[in-house]
């Protein structure tokens, strides 16, 4: 693997504004279930799965609450139990549900987990299809009141992936954030598993022309070690994510290249997961910031590029929202948001959230500026 060179701590030639205001988060938020420990499901079943909650946009709606930021969730659920559990859940840990959308329509969706261990994979199964939000049309969200005293919008390439009204309704909330003057952050979050809501139409092809429409409205778009490249078509040098081999030093090019292709956008985030097996990875990050050409990489170790080693991972399912979410959170505080300082606190929390079970990155900010200081041997605090 190939280092990046080294890159002085500098802030930004353009802030972002309105630091420390309420962020809003739009999405599908799901039942996951999972079996215990390690089991698979043929193991598990029949008998008992733990059921939670979990969704990229929720998951970094319930990790700027817990670093201590404010933020919203709008979705919508189905009127019933589960729907009111859901909202329940959000409300205990300290995010705003007040604009999610309740519906007569729909269900909620679910997905199931298997843990995986060494050289088994983790596995995800999809069971979504007729989910509310996938059924509830753009004009049912009123933008205006949604934002209003908002300073960012969140979203994902996650529910726009579900069906065409859901796609519809990312575009309108992207779009209203804009010519609000918000931010607006987006993960590529590629799921060729959902793509699949017009036939004849294949998922990356598909993937591609829907968030072309929404891009244009995004300032910070965040992604993975392959998100450029199946949504994008931009692809890191021989980077190589099935063996593990990354060349770090290509993903600047590729932030310019989606610069280049949407000129509204401002910040462009990587994270870099080199998969040595499921339960050993090396994680680290990039933040690449347009108007100064500069790219800084996290976490460090006398001034280069040095990822953190997780070698026990117990769940790794969310990390990259835990990503996302912390980077929000440190760009709207002024004291972290220094690109250097967001990048390294943003990388600091998804670490820690791979100790974890469960897609909610529960992790205080002290414990994150703890992980940034060094104290990384997990001794017990007393």
């Amino acid at each position: 693997m190939r280092k990046p060179p080294s890159t002085p701590c500098a802030v930004f030639a353009h802030p972002l504004p309105d630091m420390k205001t309420r962020i809003v988060c739009f999405g599908e938020i799901m039942g996951r279930l999972a079996p215990e420990g390690f089991l698979r499901l043929r193991q598990a079943m029949p008998g008992r799965l733990d059921f939670t909650f979990a969704g990229a946009e929720a998951n970094v709606a319930v990790s700027i609450a817990a670093l201590g930021g404010e933020s919203s969730f709008v979705t919508a659920l189905p009127r019933n139990p589960i729907g009111e559990a859901c909202l329940g859940t959000l409300r205990g840990l300290g995010v705003d549900t007040t604009h999610v959308v309740m519906t007569r329509e729909g269900r909620v969706g679910l997905y199931f987990v298997e843990t995986g261990a060494n050289q088994r994979p983790s596995t995800v199964l999809y069971d979504r299809e007729g989910s509310a939000i996938a059924l509830t049309p753009a004009k049912s969200y009123d933008w205006p009141a949604i934002l209003r005293g908002a300073s960012w919008l969140h979203v994902s390439g996650i529910t726009p992936a579900l069906s065409q009204p859901a796609a519809d309704a990312t575009r309108e909330a992207a779009r209203h954030a804009r010519e609000l003057g918000l931010t607006v952050s987006c993960d590529l979050n590629f799921r060729k598993k959902l793509w699949n809501w017009r036939p004849g139409t294949d998922a990356r092809s598909l993937a591609r022309e829907i968030m072309a429409t929404i891009l244009p409205f995004v300032d910070v778009v965040v992604g993975n070690e392959e998100d450029a490249d199946d949504v994008l078509g931009l692809k890191a040098g021989t980077t190589d994510i099935h063996a593990g081999q990354l060349e770090i030093d290509r993903y600047p090019d590729v932030a310019r290249q989606i610069a280049a292709r949407f000129p509204n956008v401002k910040r462009v985030a990587t994270t870099l997961r080199e998969s040595l097996s499921a339960s050993h990875n090396n994680w680290g990050a990039l933040l690449h910031d347009v108007a100064s050409d500069r790219t800084y990489f996290a976490p460090r170790k006398n001034g280069r590029y040095s990822p953190y080693e997780i070698k026990a991972i117990v769940d790794r399912v969310g990390g990259g929202d835990a990503f996302s979410g912390a980077l929000v959170f440190a760009l709207t505080t002024p004291e972290l948001s220094d690109p250097q300082k967001a990048v390294d606190f943003a990388v600091a929390a998804s670490c820690l959230a791979h100790s974890i079970k469960g897609d909610f990155n529960l992790v205080s900010r002290a414990e994150v500026e703890a992980l940034m200081g060094g104290s990384a041997s997990g001794r017990v605090v007393r």
